[in-house]
């Protein structure tokens, strides 16, 4: 019985991954090597961390609107309008898609309050930090939650992220350091998705998907990715919790 269960749900599983590597902007061909401390989500293994996660309540929602970041420095938009189309927030026009209306790495920054954060010129020159990143999904009046690493610990960032990814209708996004991950080379964002508890790996839904498929993570090593210091800002990267208000 047990095997048949994993097997009919291994079923759709495969087939979502499949799918996503076709969401609108998105492209699966990775040139990247992977270090043997991650695991790609796409292999077998992968699929099965996730089969046997008891916290993946984000991965459906999120895949649905995975997408390629537009350039090399627009993973936090990339990242937001995964969160912002997944919490259903109401979106601005879409002219490539009117009459309906969708978040696009193209319109997020379509509103005053959120030009007032950061202009897209300098994002696309030199990307955003934590705070900014926060700054940006507040301005669609969602409610978000920051934390800067070095002002938690590694056990709270457990406990909570688990809890989050347990739970339908909030989401989370991490900013790290890649090459603190075994990956090339600076500063990234990218939503999690899930949270394998026997083997204390979180899955990062990596927008850069021309370089590098999803992968699974080890704990320790992703917070000491997101313990790192941000030149920009002078204070560490971290996570944030984001839901609707």
């Amino acid at each position: 019985m047990k095997k048949y269960l994993l097997n009919t749900i291994k079923f759709p599983i495969n087939s979502l991954i499949l799918g996503m590597c076709f969401t609108i902007g998105g492209t699966c061909a990775q040139t990247q090597t992977l270090s043997a401390n991650l695991i790609d989500f796409t292999s077998s293994q992968g699929e099965k961390l996730l089969i046997e996660s008891r916290s993946r309540q984000d991965f459906f929602p999120l895949s649905t609107q995975f997408i390629t970041q537009n350039n090399q420095a627009y993973c936090g938009v990339a990242s937001i309008v995964m969160v912002l189309n997944a919490l259903k927030i109401p979106a601005p026009e879409a002219p490539e898609y009117k009459p309906y209306r969708i978040f696009t790495q193209e319109n997020l920054f379509h509103n005053e309050a959120t030009r007032k954060v950061i202009a897209p010129e300098v994002v696309a020159r030199m990307g955003m930090t934590l705070e900014q990143l926060g700054k940006l999904l507040a301005s669609y009046q969602v409610k978000t939650q920051v934390y800067h690493a070095g002002n938690t610990t590694i056990e709270e960032f457990r406990k909570r992220a688990a809890e989050n990814l347990k739970q339908p209708g909030n989401f989370l996004v991490i900013n790290y350091l890649r090459k603190k991950i075994g990956q090339e080379k600076g500063g990234h964002i990218s939503p999690i998705a899930a949270y394998n508890e026997h083997t204390d790996r979180f899955l990062i839904l990596d927008v850069s998907r021309y370089k590098y498929p999803p992968v699974w993570v080890k704990t320790a090593d992703l917070w000491n990715a997101m313990n790192t210091i941000d030149l920009v800002s002078g204070k560490t990267r971290g996570f944030v919790f984001v839901s609707k208000n």
